[in-house]
């Protein structure tokens, strides 16, 4: 059983599109912050986990605080009772998406993300797919209507990033925005930097 905690909790989901990078990033960065993780890995994400990365389904677990399986509907994150801020899904592949959109659950990832939503929490989904058709745009603009918050990973270039990894780096720290999550030394707009017409000004 999980002892209760005064850290924050976040719930983070990994579905079976491209990008696992976007999960493994959140993780590292929530641990970084004291914040206790809860993991839940759908099987296709696990497949997605072997076709883009060199890690092992050990060290990717390893990043978490608690990892439940994904058929474990009776886990404590299947209960609204079980406080978190919210549950990050990075990425979202648009199965995932229609399953929270329909409220038709099959595994503890979409059932945890229906409970964050009923429970009137934050959920984010960074679904990952191109190009979309109407059906994909339909369950976005559903699931925003339960409450969701549909952010996919774009990259911004005013950060002028210099690797892959920042770029990464940048649309999982707007991400973890939504739950309040500052993540040190991210750039931003008109604090770290500033617009070309104030540098014009010697502002």
């Amino acid at each position: 059983m999980h002892r209760p905690t005064t850290r924050p909790r976040l719930i983070v989901g990994i579905s079976g599109a491209t990008g696992i990078i976007y999960g493994i990033r959140a993780l590292q960065i929530l641990r970084s912050l004291d914040v206790e993780t809860h993991l839940v890995i759908s099987r296709a994400g696990e497949m997605t986990r072997e076709y883009e990365t060199a890690m092992s389904r050990q060290d990717l677990h390893a990043l978490a605080d608690v990892v439940h399986p994904i058929a474990d509907v009776g886990a404590s994150i299947s209960s609204g009772s079980f406080k978190t801020l919210g549950m990050l899904v990075a990425p979202c592949s648009v199965r995932s998406l229609a399953e929270v959109a329909s409220g038709v659950t099959t595994t503890l990832l979409t059932r945890a993300a229906d409970v964050v939503l009923k429970e009137r929490r934050r959920l984010v989904l960074m679904v990952r797919e191109a190009p979309l058709h109407a059906g994909h745009l339909r369950n976005m603009l559903t699931a925003t209507e339960m409450g969701a918050i549909i952010h996919p990973p774009m990259p911004a270039f005013y950060t002028q990033p210099r690797s892959i990894e920042e770029i990464v780096d940048f649309s999982v720290g707007r991400a973890l925005d939504a739950f309040g999550i500052d993540v040190p030394d991210m750039p931003r707009w008109g604090e770290t930097i500033l617009p070309a017409a104030t540098h014009a000004l010697g502002v």
